[in-house]
């Protein structure tokens, strides 16, 4: 890997031109070249990237919304001047790697739209966001052509708050023949030490104006908070009066902060449509008498309203109680929209209704067509008096959705697991009575040919099955399942289901205590949940929320930097085995633990920082 602390890269150019093009059309490489950049290359190789690309085959879609490119943009533009003209390009990415802004010009060079090495090889800024420190690249050590005369220097920027990193900073030029470090590498490093620095200050203030907002409505001092239901929002934070807390559920409130989200964008998918110096106009929900603009997130229950300079105004009707909203944006000094101030009163008395109102089972929780086909396939053959199959990987809800189906009548319960012979279970068990077997998959010889037995002379005998592949299965239990195959439902997995995620969350959580706030999430925090594949399915999502629930210590939504690490780092570029799953948990732990300083973790862990580079790669290969 080339870094900073390397020798001067200018003095090896030659010899790494040659070992570069002797890689290239499969000779040996000659001494002396860095095992880093070799590596480098064979990667680069394994991603099928050819060495003559002109751009990536993929053009990634550039985020609609981006606080890293909001808080860059002014202090990158006064920075431009500093280039000099047609010498330097300066490059911001996000934390994929996807190019947001440039200025400047190099000629010859043109960017790429993407900087991933997946997709154009080993350049400065992939090394820089792998090693979350300044990293340098010069000419030949790049593997693409149209870089062979290019040097560039990247450092990444972090998040104030979680230290994680939000993407790159690079500065390119002509290859420059200095030693290192870059003629430009302190221009990189003030320009991304400046864009943290708004980025904090910036939080700070969205804070403060939002609490602004949020006590204008309340009254003085917050005087009336607690009769009225004041909800104030920007997507990552949300204060919510006592009185609010009582009224809404947590589908209005999520409801509530899509909305924020789309008027602080203000754009035509999903935000607010601006109008000239009179303000903007939205619709919101589905009613008669609508004002005409650009759609805004539906409100449970239905919400007419209009955004102007003074707010929004309507009427709405969440479950079971009616209210008047009105919705006022929060606005920076400079007319910035950061978020919303909603402020609802009701229609007569209303109902409290998270605490009272019942959950669906969670075996009935989701929408999708995946979920919502296999629970109404596996309901209509439950119908019927005969055995019924319910197949899936583990924690996906068999023997949950096995008991939903039976009823609340008296159900004989039989668990391979501790009983693999079904000797207690079948003896015992009453001919009236459906019987619900468990693990089928830890059967035994004795308990598969017991229940063989049981189905050849009651075909009709009201059993249901859960069974999980995976292990080799022996002929006597293949018999078994070739005879339940013709009624046999297999349940989708969390990751082919994950919309049904954020329906899933609230009916997971446990209920909040009395004039508590239920718990919500950030949009940033959904799409990494929803983005996770999770191994464990909803058994695993349940353990992640419950835990959160009963042990974070701060207020306001859920946010990506307090999901556990495998879940807030994404998930891996190849499926990987359990203990591949354990391995990877463990080392993004020891990391956060130790602020990214791989030696340090490596040290905690107990191996060698060259083993932990080589996993960490192997996870992301």
């Amino acid at each position: 890997m080339t870094t900073t602390e390397h020798t001067p890269a200018a003095t090896a150019l030659p010899s790494l031109y040659d070992a570069r093009e002797r890689f290239l059309t499969g000779r040996p490489l000659p001494d002396g070249v860095p095992e880093e950049i070799a590596a480098a290359w064979r990667r680069a190789r394994f991603f099928g990237v050819p060495h003559d690309l002109h751009e990536p085959a993929v053009r990634p879609v550039r985020p609609v919304e981006s606080a890293l490119l909001d808080a860059a943009r002014p202090v990158l533009d006064r920075i431009v001047p500093a280039l000099g003209a047609g010498r330097s390009l300066l490059i911001l990415t996000d934390e994929r790697l996807r190019v947001l802004w440039t200025a400047g010009s190099v000629p010859g060079l043109e960017t790429c739209p993407v900087l991933s090495e997946q997709e154009v090889g080993n350049n400065s800024a992939a090394l820089a966001l792998r090693t979350r420190r300044r990293a340098e690249m010069h000419g030949p050590e790049h593997f693409l052509d149209r870089w062979q005369d290019v040097s560039a220097v990247t450092v990444p920027v972090l998040d104030p708050e979680s230290a994680q990193a939000l993407g790159t900073v690079t500065v390119a030029s002509r290859l420059t023949t200095t030693p290192t470090p870059h003629p430009q590498a302190a221009l990189a490093e003030a320009a991304a030490a400046a864009v943290e620095t708004e980025l904090r200050a910036r939080a700070g203030r969205a804070e403060r104006v939002l609490l602004d907002a949020y006590l204008r409505a309340a009254g003085p001092d917050g005087a009336r908070g607690a009769d009225l239901a004041v909800v104030a929002l920007d997507g990552r934070n949300r204060l919510v009066s006592d009185a609010a807390q009582r009224l809404l559920t947590p589908e209005v409130l999520e409801a509530l902060e899509r909305t924020a989200v789309s008027v602080r964008r203000g754009d035509g998918a999903g935000g607010a449509e601006h109008t000239g110096e009179a303000g903007c106009t939205a619709r919101l929900g589905v009613g008669a008498g609508e004002a005409e603009g650009t759609a805004l997130p539906a409100l449970p229950g239905g919400l007419t309203a209009r955004l102007e300079d003074g707010g929004v105004s309507g009427a709405g009707v969440t479950e079971g109680a009616g209210y008047t909203a009105r919705i006022t944006p929060a606005r920076l000094d400079d007319g910035t929209v950061l978020g919303i101030v909603a402020v609802l009163e009701p229609l007569g008395d209303p109902r409290p209704s998270a605490p009272s109102s019942p959950r669906p089972p969670v075996t009935l929780t989701g929408s999708s067509v995946p979920w919502r086909h296999a629970v109404a396939r596996a309901a209509e053959l439950a119908r019927s008096p005969e055995p019924l199959l319910l197949t899936g990987e583990r924690g996906t809800g068999k023997s949950a959705l096995a008991r939903e189906l039976l009823g609340q009548g008296t159900v004989r319960v039989a668990d391979a697991a501790q009983d693999t012979g079904l000797d207690g279970a079948l003896t015992e068990w009453p001919a009236d009575r459906p019987l619900l077997l468990r693990h089928a998959e830890r059967l035994e010889q004795p308990g598969v040919a017991a229940l063989n037995s049981l189905l050849d002379t009651r075909p009709d005998a009201r059993v249901l099955v859960t069974y999980t592949p995976g292990a080799q299965v022996g002929p006597c239990l293949q018999r078994l399942l070739d005879k339940l195959s013709a009624r046999s439902v297999t349940l989708p997995p969390l990751r082919e289901r994950a919309e049904d995620i954020r329906e899933l969350l609230p009916v997971l959580a446990p209920r909040p205590a009395p004039g508590q706030p239920p718990l919500t999430w950030t949009l940033d925090a959904l799409r990494a949940l929803e983005l996770y594949p999770w191994p464990g399915n909803v058994t695993e999502l349940a353990h992640v929320v419950r835990a959160l629930a009963e042990q974070r210590r701060m207020s306001g939504p859920v946010r990506r930097p307090e999901l556990p690490d495998p879940v807030r780092e994404g998930p891996a570029a190849r499926p990987l085995s359990p203990m591949e799953h354990a391995e990877r948990a463990a080392i993004l732990e020891a990391l956060r633990r130790h602020g990214g300083n791989k030696a340090r973790a490596a040290a905690a862990l107990g191996i060698g920082r060259a083993t932990l580079y080589r996993k960490l790669r192997g996870y992301r290969e």
